[in-house]
């Protein structure tokens, strides 16, 4: 019997439509995200400035406008949802 309620309360809620709220773990996850895609894109571009090789540099300069691209979808994201 115990088991059975603790893995009732273990079972996570799923939601068809995002919360209303952001928490502070939410919070916490987007400013990763856009950390990771801006150190990500910065790292691409230094590589690609250095880089001799121009396959290489193309495909670094393609990966850098990725995550650059990958930066921008989340603010543009995260600025809609702010007018609402």
């Amino acid at each position: 019997m115990q088991s059975q309620s603790f893995s009732q309360q273990n079972q996570q809620m799923t939601y068809t439509e995002p919360p209303n709220v952001i928490t502070t773990k939410d919070l916490s996850y987007i400013d990763d995200m856009l950390a990771w895609n801006l150190l990500a894109m910065k790292k691409a571009h230094f590589v690609a400035e250095h880089c001799q090789n121009p396959a290489l540099k193309t495909a670094f300069e393609a990966c850098g406008q990725m995550h650059q691209r990958h930066y921008q979808k989340i603010l543009n994201h995260l600025n809609s949802t702010q007018s609402h």
